[in-house]
């Protein structure tokens, strides 16, 4: 499902980020990419989004070589995949409801449905008694899991996670990769990137 083939990706002035990097990942398939901050983990996962195009090698995913999509291809194309980020870049001024559902009204969908599914989405990371919450008022790992719906209500069938425990405890970082796995029990392929060993493991 994503095939990378001896990528390089070199950053003017600068060492290489990613050197010669060949990796396969299987549809419904849990992978984990470890290493230290530096290490080209975040760069990997650009490069799949297409937020950035690689110095040498190719880059597929559903056997489409990602060299071939451009223009307003890559908006559909980036459909298919759902982001989580350590960060989870929650919108203060919106209500959890609102944020998750976000990537929804970006793509058109019809109001009721998008309400529905954002619930649904809610729902599976068990949060959907603080949808009226704003996120300030949520802890660090309930703002990630609404970060993990957002990613996953438009259904995407790739999901990638940038250090998605990397700003948790130790208690919380094993719920949220306890949904993580979830996730990918329900058939989602899933590509995690950490420098913690212990979650990869």
């Amino acid at each position: 499902m994503i095939k990378l083939e001896h990528v390089v990706k070199r950053y003017s002035g600068e060492r290489d980020a990613l050197k010669r990097v060949s990796l396969a990942i299987e549809k419904s398939e849990m992978v984990f990419v470890a290493g230290h901050s530096g290490a080209g983990k975040s760069t990997l996962l650009r490069l799949i989004m297409i937020l950035e195009r690689p110095t040498r090698g190719r880059i597929a995913v559903n056997d489409v070589d990602l060299k071939s999509i451009s223009g307003k291809g890559i908006a559909e194309y980036r459909r298919q995949i759902g982001m989580i980020f350590q960060e989870h870049r929650l919108l203060f001024d919106r209500s959890v409801l609102d944020n998750v559902l976000l990537p929804l009204t970006v793509l058109g969908a019809d109001p009721r449905e998008a309400r529905r599914r954002a619930r649904a989405a809610l729902d599976k990371v068990h949060l959907l008694r603080r949808e009226r919450a704003m996120p300030l008022e949520l802890s660090a790992g309930e703002q990630q899991r609404v970060g993990i719906a957002r990613a996953v209500v438009t259904r995407p069938s790739i999901l990638l996670a940038d250090e998605p425990t990397g700003a948790l405890d130790t208690k919380t970082s094993y719920e949220v990769m306890e949904l993580i796995q979830g996730i990918n029990d329900e058939g989602k392929t899933i590509l995690v990137v950490t420098h913690e060993d212990d979650i990869a493991h």
